[in-house]
């Protein structure tokens, strides 16, 4: 029999379908309205009568009110799972769904990281991001891996691995990798990295259930299979502090693999600011090209 918090999972999976379903329904028909706009008076009235006639403005059908929140937030117990702070649950309504915010991260490393968070694709994390901000949930603790892969690993409060808020929710924008050749067993080369340099993205374990925790991409990572962080935003500045720390030593953590790095990088401070109309910028210079 599933436990509850497998059912629970589930039914938060499936609204959260709804939910993307619904967004997807809106915005096509924000594009057919849009497109006639400027077509002319008269093509204008007849799309409209078209338009009335084939029920495109006729009003949504009744639902649950509960089936407009834009994120899905799963409870988790923190007398469970002692590794998780409680600084409460974000908004599930009037949560942006374009644009982007800015983030600051301060440490002790050098001048401020600042990224852009990319709200038209990933409108939860940029949310939980701002959220856990506002709550100075990361300021004052430490980034606790340079993993293998070339990522500067932040936002576990506990420093095991476990640490996070007293949610989570569902994975947004996961870049899609080339699937292997049957023949070769070897997966094409892709056109361009999964995750450039500069990528900002969330790790979560098990995947698809984020927190707090953040990767910092220090050079170009493509998986060899199934990607599994979901990219939230880009980094715009600070790249000599990112140079810096993609040549720092690791050492071995607890768990004997060598990616704690051998001077503490501490986060001071983590900012992000309102929502501003505009596409993401592009990602600031790589700090490492090396893939």
């Amino acid at each position: 029999m599933a436990s509850s918090k497998d059912r629970q999972r589930k039914l938060a999976r499936e609204k959260l379908d709804r939910q993307m379903q619904k967004r997807a329904v809106k915005q096509r028909r924000t594009r057919r309205v849009r497109a006639g706009v400027g077509a002319g008076l008269a093509v204008l009235l007849i799309a409209g009568g078209i338009a009335w006639l084939g029920g495109v403005f006729d009003s949504d059908p009744p639902t649950d009110p509960a089936a407009d929140d834009i994120c899905v937030w799963t409870p988790q117990s923190a007398a469970n799972q002692p590794a998780l702070k409680d600084v409460g649950t974000p908004p599930t309504d009037g949560i942006p769904t374009t644009g982007t915010r800015p983030l600051t991260v301060t440490t002790n490393q050098g001048a401020p990281i600042t990224a852009s968070l990319n709200l038209t694709t990933s409108p939860c994390g940029g949310e939980s991001m701002h959220y856990l901000a506002s709550k100075k949930f990361y300021d004052n603790t430490e980034c606790t891996e340079i993993t293998a892969f070339g990522a500067l690993h932040c936002g576990d409060t506990s420093g095991n691995g476990l640490g996070g808020p007293t949610y989570t929710f569902y994975n947004e924008d996961v870049p899609t990798v080339p699937t292997p050749d049957p023949s070769t067993s070897a997966a094409p080369k892709p056109a361009t990295p999964a995750y450039p340099a500069g990528t900002v993205a969330l790790i979560s374990d098990p995947p698809g259930n984020n927190g707090s925790q953040f990767l910092v991409f220090l050079k170009d990572y493509s998986p060899k299979d199934q990607a599994q962080y979901p990219i939230i935003g880009k980094v715009t500045g600070g790249q000599d502090t990112l140079t810096k720390i993609a040549k720092m030593p690791t050492v071995a953590n607890t768990n004997g693999d060598k990616v704690k790095p051998k001077d503490k990088i501490l986060i001071q401070s983590l900012t992000v600011g309102d929502a501003v109309a505009g596409d993401a910028p592009a990602p600031a210079p790589s700090a490492s090209t090396q893939s």
